[in-house]
């Protein structure tokens, strides 16, 4: 299994202040905006993403949230492995909200349908968008793109986009690899 760096650790800290700065741009006090990061990977970048913002750009009361879609995903009960819940931590009201999706790599789009159907639990928000650190461009089954992405990268379909943060994967540091299957 052969694996090439696509993206290393100052790679990854400009692209974060990137996107920080650009949900900014939009948000601006970010006093109508929810950050919600889509378990289990997208929670890792929207927890970054929020300390960024907080500590280096003094973004205060950032609402941050993280949301479990399995029971929702188009693809619940097709595998040989039952899929493992993870837990849904939405400690504020979405409706009218400006919701900002966060998640690690866009693939197929699909585990964006489920969160789209999953918030709905939640209320009615006012936009919901979505930040990405890594677009798959061409394996999209939905249309579905984002509004934020740090990089956009094109991937074939034996090879996997792997995001390595320091806190979670026991790695040196931050990293983005292209994995051959």
């Amino acid at each position: 299994m052969s694996q090439k760096v696509l993206l290393n650790e100052k790679e990854v800290n400009i692209i974060l202040h990137r996107l920080a700065c650009q949900l900014i741009e939009k948000h601006n006090d970010f006093s109508n905006t929810v950050l919600i990061g889509l378990q289990p990977r997208g929670v890792f970048l929207a927890d970054r993403l929020a300390k960024i913002l907080s500590e280096d750009y003094q973004v205060k009361d950032i609402q941050l949230g993280q949301l479990d879609i399995t029971f929702f995903r188009d693809d619940f009960r097709r595998g040989e492995k039952p899929l493992e819940a993870n837990s849904t931590k939405i400690n504020f009201l979405v409706e009218d909200k400006n919701i900002v999706f966060i998640d690690d790599v866009l693939y197929t789009g699909r585990s964006i349908r489920a969160a789209l159907t999953a918030i709905q639990s939640f209320g009615r928000p006012n936009e919901i968008e979505l930040l990405t650190l890594i677009d798959r461009r061409f394996s999209r089954h939905l249309p579905i793109q984002p509004d934020y992405r740090g990089r956009q990268v094109d991937v074939i379909n034996n090879e996997k986009v792997k995001v390595n943060w320091k806190e979670h994967d026991d790695a040196d540091a931050d990293s983005v690899y292209l994995i051959e299957k």
